[in-house]
């Protein structure tokens, strides 16, 4: 085989090759640099094709990502679908589940709110999840625990009216803020601040940290859709083509 056209098949086929043809160790010194100039002068000369090479790496890079994303999914179901504190809606009977991993200072968990609303709503079919998971300094973090604290207090529906609120308020997260929202809904906001430092708060947080780390989350929004995990903003039309995905199986 020519150098040259070893050069290109060393690029694009790879392993697919003997593995001796490439063993630069198996060649004599003018061989070795015979070859290297070759190669140096036919990516001169085709620089598309290192795009190819680089292109066809990033797939086979994203799709191994994407096993592995799945392969944790199913290890850890029962954890994400099922761990008896994190609110359900939608349909609790759905087909497929829809969890987003969630922060209220996160822009593109505001973005994605009113889109994740319209999929829910649009489709009738989905159980939807919300976890708790404040990553973005102390506003995050209070915002959660005051989420939490209403819902532990108060139960689902008032914790969605205010997890809305929390998503759609403009103003800093504050002791002045939250009160304000939480006596917009009737609410005394003397025991949910209370209770806003207590264990069982902290133990949702807590659990919801340590579930992302083994599902390597580090951002928000997070997604998982059946057992395919998405990670960042996803629009409406993509949000639904993947929960047609998991419908077909």
């Amino acid at each position: 085989m020519p150098l040259r056209h070893l050069a290109l098949a060393a690029l694009l086929v790879g392993t697919a090759l003997p593995a001796h043809a490439l063993d630069l160790n198996a060649m004599t010194d003018e061989e070795r640099e015979a070859f290297r100039a070759e190669v140096r002068s036919y990516l001169l000369e085709n620089p598309e094709v290192l795009t190819e090479a680089i292109s066809v790496l990033q797939q086979r890079e994203q799709e191994q990502q994407i096993e592995a994303d799945e392969a944790l999914v199913r290890q850890n179901m029962d954890a994400i679908a099922n761990d008896g504190h994190s609110w359900v809606g939608g349909n609790p009977d759905g087909d497929v589940t829809v969890v987003e991993f969630m922060d209220y200072r996160c822009h593109y968990c505001r973005q994605a709110f009113q889109e994740v609303e319209d999929l829910v709503s649009g489709d009738g079919n989905v159980r939807f999840i919300l976890k708790e998971f404040p990553i973005l300094g102390p506003q995050s973090d209070l915002s959660s625990r005051f989420a939490i604290a209403v819902q532990q207090l108060h139960g689902a529906d008032v914790y969605k009216d205010v997890h809305d609120a929390l998503m759609l308020l403009q103003a800093d997260a504050d002791e002045g803020s939250l009160t304000k929202l939480a006596e917009s809904f009737d609410l005394d906001p003397a025991p949910i601040f209370d209770r806003m430092d207590s264990p069982e708060v902290q133990a949702v947080i807590d659990e919801n940290h340590a579930l992302a780390q083994t599902l390597g989350i580090s951002g928000t929004p997070t997604f998982v859709f059946g057992d395919q995990m998405v990670r960042g903003y996803v629009p409406l039309n993509l949000m639904q083509g993947i929960v047609e995905e998991e419908r077909a199986g």
